[in-house]
């Protein structure tokens, strides 16, 4: 029976035991405590491994076995979905406006009475953020942010954390164009972290979670530099069935 591992603050690189040691019940929680420093979190991912716990809770780590992920292009667009980016509504952006972004993820949702992305998180992930590791998409009604999500990317490995809606179907416009942008920059895969039937219905599937730390070693060891990323407006012409080009 495997045993939770407790990371203390400031423990150097290593910390982390063997994502095989996971518990199955709760599925995946790997371990406790430790921080949420720059180190920390990129190590987490570059193993598999990524925090989510609620106010008044320790750090707890996470390795979820099978592992939820997409491929950027196979990203299942439905016949209405299309029509409405057709209909070219919004205006689509990266990296700028991060900060609101994650403010609008933390929000509570209806029903929910909390969050898990406490002011603790949106700090860390407001470094890797600045240090050009997680970044944003983001949905425009005009001069209105009505949608968007952000996660964390490393080498050629995009790993989702949370999205929002104001309006019907954005958080659903912002995945396509990040998987678009994420096909052309060849990106093989976006992390998903657990299932959820509104992933699923776009594409998501199941790994087992060895085959998925198989999978981000390799995209993580792909060159792809850290930094601000900007959006290709070729994209949209892609989507409506056109071909453009563009750089990250």
């Amino acid at each position: 029976m495997n045993a939770l591992h407790w990371l203390k603050p400031g423990d150097r690189n290593g910390a982390f035991p063997s994502v095989d040691c996971a518990l199955a019940d709760p599925d995946g929680l790997l371990a406790i405590g430790g921080d949420l420093s720059v180190s920390r979190l990129l190590e987490a991912y570059r193993r598999g491994i990524f925090p989510w716990y609620s106010e008044g809770q320790p750090i707890l780590w996470w390795s979820p076995d099978p592992r939820l992920v997409l491929t950027p292009d196979r990203i299942h667009v439905s016949k209405s979905l299309r029509k409405t980016l057709r209909r070219n509504r919004f205006r689509i952006s990266m990296d700028t406006a991060f900060d609101e972004v994650i403010t609008r993820c933390a929000a509570p949702r209806y029903g929910q009475s909390g969050t898990w992305i406490t002011r603790e998180m949106c700090e860390a992930y407001g470094k890797l953020h600045r240090q050009g590791f997680a970044h944003s998409v983001e949905i425009h009604d005009g001069d209105e942010l009505v949608g968007g999500l952000y996660g964390v990317s490393i080498g050629r490995a995009f790993f989702g954390e949370s999205m929002f809606s104001a309006l019907p179907n954005a958080s659903k416009i912002a995945l396509v164009y990040l998987g678009r942008q994420l096909a052309r920059w060849d990106f093989p895969m976006i992390d998903c972290q657990v299932r959820t039937e509104h992933l699923v219905s776009m594409g998501a599937t199941e790994i087992s979670r060895r085959d998925f730390v198989d999978l981000i070693e390799r995209a993580c060891g792909l060159n792809h530099p850290a930094g601000r990323w900007r959006y290709d407006p070729g994209i949209g012409s892609t989507l409506a069935g056109q071909d453009g080009g563009g750089d990250p």
